[in-house]
């Protein structure tokens, strides 16, 4: 059990320094930094599998057009998700996305309730209620909703939702996702490239290499928590996600020097407690569970 938490801890931790990796980027089109997140993915995840001769999954995939739909869809909604996140970084808006990840959990457990038909706890739908407040609480005192956060929450919802019934694992699943997402990225990149707008041909070497380390940098984390959430109870997991969003906040506040009003101060106390009781919940329901 140690081993599954240290490799779950090490992927939470890896997930929660994404910020200065991207902020590092913030001279790049945001889009193209997409691109070649998938392009130096698929070629790391392809030598992942290569190594491990991890193949026959895709002769039975390609048979599958269920199979395939699912997973044009979850491409998708993780190319958005991405998207959303990188924008999100390079723009200044670091602390909205870690709002994002914060209630995460929470709107994938409403999701499930009015799609598969879950059945809430009552503690589950108070912390949604809270969280629903202070999100409110910001886009009335504020001016403006945080869409960027709703939109990495509900994305990323929406993708683990289609994932879970998706017959693949992690490493196969996302191999589909970034194949399919390919072609688009290599044609965007064609074309930023015909027009001479390319950033990795125009960038010193430094630049070129953090956008090859794309691939890593994206395949790394996940091979960790697929290796570690196998070995300890989903409830341990449920507590240690919490890491990553509180390591975007505390680096979008310190390192970066965003903004930070006492009004969204405010709504964000809102969303740390409906958070914790989300999750104390949660710990205490999987124990009495055992």
């Amino acid at each position: 059990m140690q081993r599954g938490v240290f490799y779950v801890f090490s992927s939470f931790l890896l997930w929660g320094l994404f910020p200065l990796y991207f902020h590092a980027l913030r001279h790049i089109n945001p889009v193209e930094i997409l691109g070649h997140r998938i392009v130096w993915c698929l070629v790391c995840l392809g030598l992942v599998l290569a190594v491990r001769h991890q193949y026959r999954w895709i002769g039975t995939v390609l048979k599958t057009p269920r199979t395939l739909l699912v997973f044009a869809g979850t491409s998708l909604l993780i190319c958005a998700n991405w998207g959303v996140y990188v924008y999100a970084i390079t723009s200044g808006q670091t602390l909205e996305a870690s709002l994002g990840y914060f209630i995460n959990p929470l709107v994938s457990v409403v999701i499930g309730a009015l799609i598969l038909k879950e059945r809430l706890r009552l503690a589950q739908k108070a912390a949604f209620g809270v969280a629903a407040m202070g999100v409110a609480w910001i886009a009335l005192t504020t001016g403006a909703t945080p869409w960027l956060g709703l939109c990495l929450a509900v994305t990323f919802a929406f993708y683990g939702l289609l994932r879970k019934i998706a017959p693949l694992g992690s490493l196969e699943g996302l191999s589909l996702e970034t194949a399919m997402m390919m072609p688009l990225a290599l044609v965007y990149l064609g074309y930023l490239w015909s027009t001479n707008d390319l950033g990795f041909a125009n960038a010193n070497d430094t630049t070129r290499w953090l956008l090859l380390a794309a691939g890593p940098i994206t395949a790394v984390p996940l091979l960790l928590f697929n290796a570690g959430v196998r070995l300890i109870p989903l409830s341990t997991t449920g507590i240690i996600q919490y890491l990553s969003p509180t390591m975007v906040f505390l680096i979008g506040l310190f390192c970066f020097d965003e903004p930070f009003s006492s009004d969204r101060f405010i709504g964000f106390v809102f969303i740390w407690f409906a958070v914790g009781l989300f999750a104390v919940e949660s710990f205490l329901h999987a124990r009495r569970a055992r």
